[in-house]
């Protein structure tokens, strides 16, 4: 078990180090406006699912941690994330862009003054509670899931099915259209069935969160 914790703290630091120099950028969320034509067309309407390559809710990004958004976008842009459409828009944004749209996202809709209490609500049942202490998800996401370190996501309130399909992406290592290339979530997950992974987000999903979907004019 310690040998476990050594491997995924120096995969935390080499992560961190690699995208550094991207988070050293200071995003506008300004500029980022005439930049968002592309994102708001699944994340701004409320209920959109992706239909490849697998049905899902898209995920819901206002709100999200800034440092998150801008290591999910590079890591789509370096092919460690395999769906293709965001590989696609992805592979069009400089780092700057990555940068303002980060900041942009992680302010958006976010109400001055809310917050979350430390630990969830909703007592997890006898059957999640053991599949959260064996993934240790308080660890990297936050007692309440909401509050996570460095460049994990919040996951309190996400969409169930988006939760679940994430994690089983983890779990795909020859597909070349669905799959994710990160140690510890990877090895994570596989130690979970594909059962337990749904059970898992179906918790996570009935939490309180601060993820949300902010729908622009031109769809509302």
């Amino acid at each position: 078990m310690n040998k476990l914790l050594i491997t995924l703290f120096a995969f935390s630091v080499a992560l961190v180090t690699s995208i550094a120099s991207a988070q050293e950028l200071k995003g506008d969320a300004k500029a980022a406006e005439a930049k968002i034509a592309t994102c708001v067309g699944c994340h701004g309407i409320k209920g959109y699912q992706a239909s490849f390559p697998e049905v899902h809710k898209v995920p819901m990004i206002s709100g999200q941690s800034a440092k998150y958004i801008a290591a999910a976008l590079q890591a789509y842009q370096k092919g460690d994330r395999k769906h293709p459409t965001m590989r696609g828009i992805a592979a069009s944004l400089t780092q700057q862009d990555i940068a303002d749209l980060s900041v942009y996202y992680s302010a958006h809709g976010v109400v001055a003054g809310a917050a979350l209490p430390d630990t969830p609500a909703k007592t997890p049942g006898a059957d999640v509670a053991p599949l959260l202490a064996k993934g240790n998800c308080v660890a990297c996401h936050g007692s309440n899931f909401s509050k996570p370190i460095d460049v994990y996501p919040k996951i309190a309130g996400q969409h169930a099915d988006y939760l679940y399909v994430a994690l089983k992406a983890y779990k795909a290592d020859k597909s070349t259209v669905v799959g994710r290339n990160n140690a510890i979530m990877g090895g994570i997950a596989k130690q979970f069935s594909n059962a337990e992974l749904k059970t898992l987000a179906g918790y996570v999903s009935s939490l309180d969160g601060e993820v949300k979907t902010v729908p622009e004019s031109r769809f509302r």
